[in-house]
């Protein structure tokens, strides 16, 4: 008989050994005072820290705005949806974010869903089951969202080498011309910080007649004069077929999204599983969500303060030795290149420097190239990013780390 048990004991094991087992870490940020925070990861009550690693790039979850729409929301129509979209779950709150995405995208209309893995995997996989014969070419760093959406949709599959504009166009010429195309890729890679060149992409999709699909998850909010991402910034999303984004990073709150023109969005709501048949979204998030795409959409003092920390940091870890990756986005990654030294420096600066970043091992990243990703925002100030900086030149130094060339 088969020792369940076993099977499932060495699955962890094989983990631990390879150095890449993950471990979440019991933490409170504290409202108004991000990147604060307090960690109960000891037995001793809460330590302070300051967080390096959210994807809540812009403390918008920390907005006095997004707070009080919730709360406002709380108490007008309470905690859930009730149900499906389709059964009880649609709200006005859900219309009117819908709305102010298709808006900011340039877009006719607009799906919600509750994550932005959802709404890549539902929209790619139902895209993929409604144009019979497809063949979907997908950049080789997608994320896995993207992926999983791509299998599920049992189309023939191309994956071109990363924003290899050659390469896209040699898979393109060999495909029958006659057969429904579609182009998946993402504006901002998050670990490597690097970014798509979409004009260059939608002209390899109008001469070969591919529709595109982008996923601006890592620049919505963040990128463009109103928030559009890079797509908003490089004047690109009226070529683009979908845009895809999510409302839980620079938004703040939680859930994913797609934009497009009417009939795509109808039959995404019509055909996805991922969409039909699962609870909506809590009004209360989406009222948060609402706020936060309003008020980005006016500021740029978020936006602003980023992109400055951002360089700032990236220079301070130059200009002290350290492996800092160079990118042209926000995303600041500190090369490792082993999973059991980028979670012995994330352990050390958490026990004893109150510092939380996480280390990113395979698979999200390739083995061999595991990293710290540090995520500078508004409201990261210069002594703290002094302050990063010199624990993790001493760290370096104590576990005897190769700097940078």
């Amino acid at each position: 008989m088969v020792d369940y048990s076993q099977v499932f004991k060495a699955a962890i094991e094989r983990l631990h050994e390879e150095g890449r087992y993950r471990v979440f870490i019991d933490i409170l940020r504290n409202k108004g005072a991000y990147p604060n925070a307090r960690c109960f990861a000891g037995h001793n009550g809460p330590k302070p820290i300051t967080v390096w690693c959210s994807n809540d790039y812009l403390a918008m979850g920390q907005h006095p705005k997004v707070i009080a729409a919730m709360e406002e929301a709380l108490h007008d129509v309470g905690a859930g949806s009730g149900g499906t979209r389709n059964i009880g779950g649609n709200t006005h709150y859900h219309v009117d974010l819908e709305s102010e995405l298709a808006d900011l995208h340039g877009k006719e209309a607009a799906l919600l869903f509750t994550s932005g893995y959802v709404s890549n995997e539902a929209t790619l996989s139902t895209l993929g089951k409604l144009l019979p014969g497809c063949i979907i070419f997908s950049d080789e760093l997608n994320h896995a969202s993207m992926i999983a959406g791509i299998r599920q949709s049992g189309c023939e599959k191309k994956v071109f080498r990363h924003n290899d504009l050659q390469h896209l166009e040699e898979l393109l010429a060999e495909a029958d011309p006659d057969a429904p195309k579609l182009i998946a890729f993402e504006s901002v890679y998050s670990m490597d910080g690097d970014i798509a060149p979409i004009h260059a992409i939608c002209d390899l999709a109008d001469k070969y007649g591919a529709l595109t699909y982008l996923d601006e998850v890592h620049a919505v909010g963040m990128y463009g004069a109103q928030g559009g991402g890079i797509s908003e910034r490089d004047e690109a999303a009226h070529r683009l077929t979908i845009i895809e984004g999510t409302l839980g990073k620079a938004f703040g709150v939680m859930g994913g999204y797609v934009a497009a023109d009417q009939t795509i969005i109808d039959c995404i709501r019509s055909y996805a599983p991922g969409f039909i048949f699962t609870t909506s979204l809590s009004p209360v998030l989406v009222a948060g969500a609402l706020a936060s795409v309003r008020h980005l959409k006016g500021s740029c003092e978020e936006r602003d303060g980023q992109q400055a920390a951002a360089a700032a940091l990236k220079t301070l870890m130059a200009d002290a030795g350290l492996p800092v990756m160079d990118t042209v986005s926000h995303i600041v990654p500190l090369m490792v290149g082993c999973p059991i030294k980028a979670k012995k420096i994330s352990d050390i600066l958490l026990a004893e420097y109150g510092v939380y970043v996480q280390p990113i091992n395979y698979p999200t990243v390739p083995r061999g190239t595991e990293r710290l990703r540090f995520t500078p925002g508004p409201a990261h100030d210069e002594a703290m990013m002094r302050e990063l900086v010199a624990a993790l030149v001493e760290i370096w130094g104590r576990l005897e780390l190769r700097a940078a060339a």
